[in-house]
C-alpha cells in the first residue's frame, strides 16, 4: 500500500485544524456548512458527512454551454465525464469507466431520488437534458450500504423546482421560462418550461429540443425531451411526488480513427476497409426513445418516525446500426424503494435509525440482424433475457460526545439473471443463474471543529455484479460458459472539508485506497466481437482536492458585485495487480483509460450593470489506451468561457450570452476505444466552437 497520500491528507488536517480555532465565522452567506445533502439518506449538511461527496448548484449548471453537462461534471475531481460522439456519453468516477466501451455502467444513477438505472446497470444519461437538471450530487467510491450493487459511485440528479416568492404577499408564483440557442456545427437548442410554487404544489413542466451537424461526418444528432416533476404538499405530514420523463434520441455514431487518420483528418468518420464497411456506408447511429415514470410519497407520522416509499416503470426501445450488425433492443423495468427513519435519543445521544429496501426486476427482448447499408439483414440472435435484483439495508448515526458523529450501515443483495437464445432453435440455449449473495458493511467517524471544520474517516465494501451484457457478450454459436465473477473491493478513506476566512474560502480534501478485486476488463476478439474477463485486481490510489475562494461576495460598494475563484485537482495512482494476458504480465501498469493527473480552475465574475464571467481551464494528462500501456493519448489543455448580460424588467427577467469551448482550438480525444482491434482508439473532439444564447422567464 503507498502511504505518501495518506501522509498529505494528515498534514492537510492538522494544518486546517489550526486554522479553524483561530478564524472568525460572522458572515451569514450560504457556504459549504449550510449545503444540505441527500447522499446516504442523512439529510445533513455537507460538513457533517463522513463520505466524499460533492455539490453541484445550478448555478455550477449554467456555467457552461447549456447542451451538455460534460464541461460541468469535469469541474468535480475525481469525475471524467466523456462524449465519444454528440449524445455518446461515458462516466467514470474514480476510473470505473474501464468496463463501459459506450454508455454508463458501474455508476447508480438516480432521477430526483428514483433509479434511472436498468437491471443490467446501464443508465441512459443522455436522455436527460441539461436544461430539466437542478442539482446534482456524485458520491465516489463504493456506497453499497445505501444504494446496492456498484463500485464506482452514485449520481442524484435533480430537477429543478419553481422558486417560491421572497415575500410571503403572494402566495402561488407562475412563470414560463424560454430558452434558445445557436452555436457552430450547426448546433441549435430551444427548451420552455412551465413552473408553479404554492403552499400546496411545486410544478414545473418543460420541453427541450436540441439538433446539430455534428463536428465529424456522420456526428450529427437529434434530441427532444418532455419532462413533468411536481410535489404535493397534502399536509404538514404528506408530501406526494411525481415525475415524468419522455425522450427520444437519435445520434450518428463517427465510430474511432486511428492516430494517422485522426492527424490527416480528424473530421473523418471510421472509413471502410477492404472486408469491412465504414460507418457512412452502414448509416451507425443509435435510435433511442426512453419513458421514465415514478411515484413517491414521505409520509412524517411525527417528530420520531418518517416513512419514503416510491414505485416506478421504465420502458425504452433501442436501434443500433453498426459496422458489423444491426441490434433492436425492447426493456422494461419495474422496480420501488423504501426506506423508515426512526429519530431517538441512546443515553442522551441524538440517533437516527435507517431501514430500507430497493428492488428492480428488468426484461429484454435483443434481436441482431446483419446490417446491409443501414437495414435489417439476416437474423443472427434472438434473445429473451432477465435480470432481478434486491437489497435490504440498514444505517445508524449517532452524535456522540465532542463532536463526533458515527456512522455504520450495511446492506445485503441479491442478483439473479436469465437468459434465452431463441434463435438456437430448436436447440434452445437458456440460462437461469443466481449470483452469490453480497454483504456490504460500512463504517464511518467524522469530528467537527467549530462547525467550520470537519475531518472524518470511513471504510466500505463494494462489489459489482457481470451485467448482463458482459455476462453473454461473445457468446455467438458456442456453448455458453458463464465464467465472470463479481467484482468486490474494500475502500479506505480519509478527508476534510469546511469553512476558513470568514467562509471566504472552503476547502474539500480527500485521499483514498480503493483495493479490487476480479476486475473485469473489455477484450475485442481478431473478429471485433467484444467480451468480458476477469483481470486479477486493482490498486486505486487517490488524492481528491476542491477550493472555493471568494475575492468578492455581495457587495454593493464596487462595480465588480461577486468574484469567484475555484480549483480542483485529482490524482490517480491506479495500477493492475495480478494481471496477466495469456503469458504476458501486466501487473503494475496504469489503469487503462484514466489519467494520472487532472487540473482544472475557473473564475466567476458578476458586475452591478448585470455583465458576467464565467471561465474555465482544464488540464488532462496523458492516459494509457491499452493495458499493456504501449499507446496513449496525449494530454491537453482546453479553454472555455461564457460572457453575458442578466437584468430584470419586471415582469421579464433577461439573459444574453456567448458563450466558446476549445478556445485554443486543441486537437484531442474526448471518449477513447480502449483496446480496439485495429488500433481505432481515438473518437476526435470539435475544435474551436461557439454558441448565441438567450434565457428569458416571464412571470405571469
Amino acid at each position: 500500500m503507498n502511504y505518501k497520500f495518506f501522509t498529505l491528507i494528515a498534514l492537510v488536517l492538522s494544518v486546517s485544524a489550526s486554522w479553524a480555532q483561530d478564524t472568525d465565522t460572522t458572515m451569514a452567506t450560504k457556504q459549504l456548512s449550510e449545503v444540505v445533502v441527500r447522499g446516504f439518506e442523512t439529510g445533513r449538511k455537507l460538513t457533517e458527512t463522513a463520505a466524499s461527496v460533492n455539490v453541484l448548484t445550478i448555478k455550477d449548471i449554467e456555467r457552461f454551454q447549456n447542451t451538455t453537462l460534460v464541461p460541468v461534471f469535469n469541474t468535480l475531481p475525481g469525475i471524467r465525464m466523456e462524449e465519444r460522439s454528440p449524445g455518446s456519453y461515458r462516466l467514470s468516477i474514480r476510473g470505473s469507466s474501464i468496463r463501459s466501451p459506450f454508455g454508463v455502467r458501474n455508476v447508480k444513477i438516480y432521477w430526483n431520488d428514483i433509479p434511472l438505472t436498468d437491471g443490467n446497470g446501464n443508465t441512459f444519461l443522455n436522455a436527460i437534458d441539461m436544461n430539466t437538471v437542478g442539482n446534482i450530487e456524485v458520491i465516489k467510491g463504493p456506497a453499497g450500504s445505501i444504494y446496492g450493487a456498484g463500485t464506482g459511485g452514485v449520481l442524484l440528479l435533480g430537477g429543478t423546482r419553481a422558486e417560491a416568492q421572497a415575500t410571503t404577499k403572494q402566495k402561488a408564483r407562475s412563470y414560463i421560462n424560454t430558452t434558445v440557442g445557436f452555436g457552430s456545427f450547426g448546433l441549435q437548442n430551444r427548451a420552455i418550461s412551465w413552473n408553479l410554487a404554492s403552499e400546496k404544489t411545486n410544478s414545473v413542466v418543460s420541453y427541450a429540443h436540441a439538433q446539430a451537424d455534428g463536428y465529424r461526418d456522420n456526428s450529427a444528432s437529434v434530441r427532444d425531451v418532455l419532462s413533468w416533476r411536481s410535489s404535493f404538499f397534502v399536509s404538514a405530514h404528506k408530501t406526494l411526488n411525481a415525475s415524468a420523463l419522455y425522450s427520444d434520441i437519435h445520434y450518428q455514431t463517427p465510430g474511432g480513427l486511428t492516430q494517422a487518420q485522426m492527424d490527416l483528418n480528424p473530421r473523418l468518420s471510421r472509413p471502410a476497409t477492404p472486408v469491412i464497411p465504414g460507418a457512412i456506408q452502414q448509416k451507425a447511429g443509435i435510435y433511442q426513445k426512453l419513458f421514465h415514470l415514478g411515484l413517491s410519497q414521505e409520509y412524517r407520522f411525527n417528530e420520531h418516525w418518517t416513512n419514503v416509499t416510491a414505485l416506478y416503470g421504465m420502458i425504452s426501445e433501442l436501434r443500433n446500426p453498426f459496422i458489423t450488425n444491426y441490434e433492436i433492443r425492447n426493456e422494461q423495468t419495474f422496480g420501488g424503494r423504501t426506506r423508515t427513519t426512526y429519530t431517538f435519543e441512546v443515553a442522551h445521544l441524538p440517533t437516527r435509525l435507517t431501514i430500507g429496501g430497493e428492488f428492480q426486476k428488468s426484461g429484454w427482448v435483443i434481436r441482431n440482424f446483419g446490417n446491409r447499408g443501414g437495414n435489417i439483414d439476416t437474423l443472427q440472435t434472438n434473445d429473451n433475457v432477465g435480470a432481478f435484483n434486491y437489497f435490504v439495508f440498514t444505517q445508524l448515526e449517532t452524535d456522540l460526545p465532542q463532536n463526533f458523529i458515527l456512522t455504520a450501515g450495511a446492506s445485503y443483495n441479491r442478483v439473479k439473471y436469465d437468459f434465452v437464445r431463441l434463435s438456437d432453435a430448436p436447440n434452445i440455449k437458456n440460462i437461469d443463474n443466481f449470483l452469490p449473495s453480497a454483504f456490504l458493511p460500512r463504517i464511518a467517524l467524522l469530528k467537527k471543529i467549530k462547525d467550520k471544520v470537519a475531518v472524518f474517516a470511513s471504510i466500505s465494501s463494494g462489489f459489482s455484479p457481470p451485467l448482463v451484457s458482459e455476462f453473454i457478450a461473445g457468446y455467438q454459436k458456442s456453448n455458453f460458459v458463464p465464467n465472470l465473477v463479481s467484482e468486490r473491493g474494500v475502500n479506505y478513506e480519509i478527508g476534510t472539508r469546511g469553512n476558513l476566512l470568514n467562509k471566504r474560502f472552503s476547502f474539500d480534501i480527500t485521499a483514498y485506497s480503493f483495493r479490487l478485486q476480479n476486475t473485469i476488463v473489455r477484450r475485442v476478439d481478431e473478429a471485433g466481437t467484444e467480451y468480458f474477463t476477469n483481470a486479477g485486481g486493482t490498486l486505486q490510489n487517490g488524492l481528491e482536492v476542491l477550493l472555493n475562494g471568494w475575492l468578492i461576495r455581495n457587495t454593493t460598494r464596487t462595480p465588480i458585485q461577486e468574484l469567484r475563484l475555484f480549483s480542483s485537482f485529482t490524482l490517480a495512482d491506479y495500477e493492475f495487480k495480478n494481471y496477466k494476458q495469456l503469458q504476458t504480465d501486466l501487473s503494475g501498469k496504469s489503469l487503462t483509460g484514466v489519467p494520472k493527473h487532472i487540473w482544472v480552475s475557473g473564475l466567476d465574475m458578476t458586475t452591478q450593470p448585470g455583465f458576467y464571467l464565467n471561465t474555465t481551464i482544464n488540464f488532462t494528462d496523458r492516459l494509457p489506451l491499452t493495458d499493456a500501456n504501449t499507446v496513449y493519448a496525449k494530454s491537453y489543455w482546453l479553454w472555455n468561457a461564457r460572457v453575458g448580460y442578466q437584468k430584470t424588467f419586471k415582469p421579464l427577467a433577461l439573459n444574453i450570452f456567448v458563450a466558446g469551448d476549445n478556445l485554443l482550438n486543441q486537437l484531442y480525444s474526448l471518449g477513447n476505444d480502449l483496446n480496439p482491434v485495429g488500433n481505432r482508439f481515438f473518437n476526435p473532439a470539435p475544435t474551436r466552437n461557439w454558441q448565441l444564447g438567450a434565457n428569458v422567464r416571464v412571470f405571469l
